[in-house]
């Protein structure tokens, strides 16, 4: 139910040429790299936090980790994640298949910082065995992002020289 409402959205948007199915499980970052073709860090990964009593998204590179005294200094709380059970109850996807596409209805999605250095980003489509790819500014505009935050650490700068953070 969940890859079908992620892709009746990209047919709604006119992108569901975005969606590749596959044949093999894509559930952790590795995985969907190996499917893929491309560097772990390409892979968007979705981690799901409770702030103020409400569900919330943060999208991040695969390299990526959540830094807490970043996250608390944005959010102004400790970050604690959803617990694996509850993620499709409050997210509307289960582990494996979270995307920032067709969440339900009040969660807010933000898009970390270490994403922007990439041309190409990989999302899950709502199932693991489904990605969608996308530019950096159709994961903005398809994800309906509540911000670009900056809360992570442990990523590398690209080729390009765009900021990045060793750990």
């Amino acid at each position: 139910m969940s890859f079908e409402a992620v892709k009746n959205y990209f047919r709604s948007v006119g992108a569901e040429d975005h969606i590749t199915v596959w044949k093999e499980t894509g559930d952790t970052v590795e995985h969907a790299a190996k499917l893929i073709g491309c560097a772990p860090a390409e892979i968007a990964k979705a981690m799901s936090f409770m702030v103020d009593g409400k569900p919330i998204m943060v999208v991040m590179a695969g390299d990526a980790k959540v830094n807490s005294s970043k996250f608390k200094a944005c959010f102004h709380i400790k970050p604690t994640m959803i617990p694996y059970d509850q993620v499709e109850i409050l997210i509307g996807h289960a582990p494996g298949g979270v995307c920032p596409f067709a969440v339900n209805e009040g969660v807010n999605v933000f898009l970390d910082e270490s994403l922007r250095r990439f041309s190409t980003i990989y999302t899950a489509a709502g199932t693991d065995t489904a990605t969608i790819c996308l530019t950096m500014d159709e994961l903005i505009k398809f994800s309906n992002a509540a911000g670009l935050i900056d809360v992570c650490k442990g990523w590398l700068a690209n080729e390009f020289g765009q900021a990045g953070e060793a750990s």
